[in-house]
């Protein structure tokens, strides 16, 4: 049984296999028997490269962060993540300014981690909710995520992309005047509709 360590598009953590390609932190979430007893222990949600340093981690050691998975950059986007400062600089640098443009004000990490946090319903640690809005699908910037049909979808070139823990399964043709659910927090999204572009699982470019 593969441990659940995979986070969906709506920050659900599940059990499938298969890491995907980036890897994040919400704290310690596991007990002793490998088993997610919160959905988040600390407000710095952050993701990570999965090669870096050739650092090697056991996954989920006692007393140590639950290592987390999401399918791409996008996915850890939308599920209310944000890029590590360590691994990843040049890219946290990059969210960082963008958000503060955004917020017309500077912004530490803490200060990004309350503005996500606040995207978030977090009150219950053990069936953590996402705090979704609602617009028209073309006021969205291409990479986010929504909610359609029941199931989660990425905004690619005007179209849905059907999100699965493997890839992007079908492509949709949609209205822009539909209003739809939107997955993404509102804060990253205006980071995205200023011009960050995340790097998308392979399979988006296959269809």
């Amino acid at each position: 049984m593969p441990l659940r360590n995979r986070v969906t598009p709506s920050g659900e953590i599940v059990s499938v296999a298969g890491r995907g390609e980036f890897m994040g932190n919400r704290g310690i979430l596991h007990n002793e028997r490998q088993e997610l007893t919160k959905g988040w222990a600390h407000r710095n949600w952050v993701y990570c490269l999965t090669d870096f340093k050739n650092r090697k981690r056991a996954l989920m050691q006692p007393n140590a962060y639950t290592e987390l998975f999401f399918l791409d950059e996008a996915t850890a986007l939308a599920a209310g993540h944000r890029p590590c400062g360590e691994c990843q600089r040049s890219r946290y640098r990059e969210f960082k300014g963008l958000m503060e443009q955004t917020q017309r004000a500077k912004l530490g990490p803490a200060d990004m981690d309350r503005l996500l946090n606040s995207d978030r319903l977090t009150s219950d640690r053990r069936n953590r909710r996402q705090r979704r809005f609602t617009t028209f699908f073309k006021n969205l910037p291409d990479s986010t995520m929504i909610s359609f049909d029941g199931a989660a979808h990425l905004k690619s070139g005007g179209r849905l992309l059907k999100w699965s823990t493997s890839g992007y399964r079908v492509a949709t043709e949609i209205g822009g005047h539909v209003v739809v659910d939107v997955l993404t927090p509102a804060a990253t999204v205006e980071v995205l509709q200023l011009g960050f572009k995340p790097t998308l699982h392979p399979s988006s470019g296959r269809l």
